[in-house]
């Protein structure tokens, strides 16, 4: 007779990979406070917590996401990258900060001391430019030793809107080739058209989050976008706490895509990405 054990290590090795690109978390007494007013336009649907995000992975069946933090100012650098970086297992992987205010050495070595994994880039919170110099060298600094993602896009105020255009996502594609690179919100948040101008079909992933909801773009638009840029350089992200993952991957199976794309947007391409394997070709269809 099987047992329970049998029908979950079944269910296990049958069901598709989901992997989440794109949550933010902070610590429980600070978490409410950082999230109050951050976006104007849209208000957050989960406290921003890590009990409260791990609550959303297992309703979500999501079983490996990338946890971010992110120092606003200089000053938070290395409380944030302590944060973060205690978080690591096999289901968080922890992204944590840089900034260009502090020396480049300073930087890595914070990266590297708090066992994190790779970067969050938000120009937007922490004031500064995508094509800012001193990022740029910090980022060439890194190699391929950590992995970078950045939002590219609007999402704030008019006066940072300016801050990380898909053209300077583009200028760092060329001038930083080894940089193992993924752009949020498909490239360009409310930015599609520079997106499609510089981005679609370049050397970068693209990851999926359009909060509060991926169903604003309309079905033709999204799989138009995924199809141009290649569906092996796409990755599923939701932005929590503002967006919900599961209606978010909704929204990805009902694009009608192939099976084997849907999972390969929904977990196998940032698996494999996470696991330092570069996504330039695409991944094999499963017989």
């Amino acid at each position: 007779m099987k047992s329970r054990t049998d029908d979950v290590e079944r269910m296990t090795m049958t069901a598709p990979l989901l992997c989440d690109a794109h949550t933010h978390v902070w610590p429980d007494k600070i978490a409410a406070k950082a999230l109050a007013g951050r976006v104007d336009f849209m208000e957050p649907e989960f406290d921003g917590t890590v009990a409260g995000l791990t609550r959303t992975l297992d309703r979500a069946g999501i079983s490996r996401c990338v946890v971010m933090g992110i120092a606003d100012e200089a000053k938070y650098l290395h409380r944030t990258n302590e944060f973060i970086g205690g978080l690591r297992s096999e289901r968080l992987v922890p992204f944590g900060t840089i900034h260009p205010d502090l020396p480049v050495e300073e930087n890595i070595d914070s990266l590297r001391s708090n066992g994190v994994v790779g970067i969050k880039l938000h120009p937007l919170f922490q004031r500064f430019r995508l094509d800012d110099e001193r990022l740029l060298a910090i980022l060439d600094a890194l190699g391929d030793e950590f992995p970078v993602i950045a939002h590219v896009g609007k999402g704030g105020v008019p006066e940072t809107d300016q801050l990380a255009t898909p053209a300077m996502l583009a200028a760092i594609i060329d001038q930083l080739p080894r940089l193992r690179l993924m752009a949020t919100h498909f490239g360009g948040f409310h930015r599609l058209e520079e997106v499609e101008e510089h981005v679609i079909g370049r050397n970068v992933v693209l990851e999926t989050s359009w909060p509060p909801t991926l169903r604003a773009l309309g079905k033709e638009r999204v799989v138009d976008l995924i199809r141009r840029h290649g569906v092996h350089r796409v990755v599923f992200g939701s932005d929590w706490p503002m967006s919900n993952p599961t209606e978010c991957m909704d929204v990805i199976r009902d694009l009608g895509l192939e099976p084997d794309e849907v999972d390969a947007v929904l977990g196998r391409n940032l698996d494999r990405w996470l696991d330092g394997v570069r996504i330039e070709q695409p991944l094999e269809k499963r017989s």
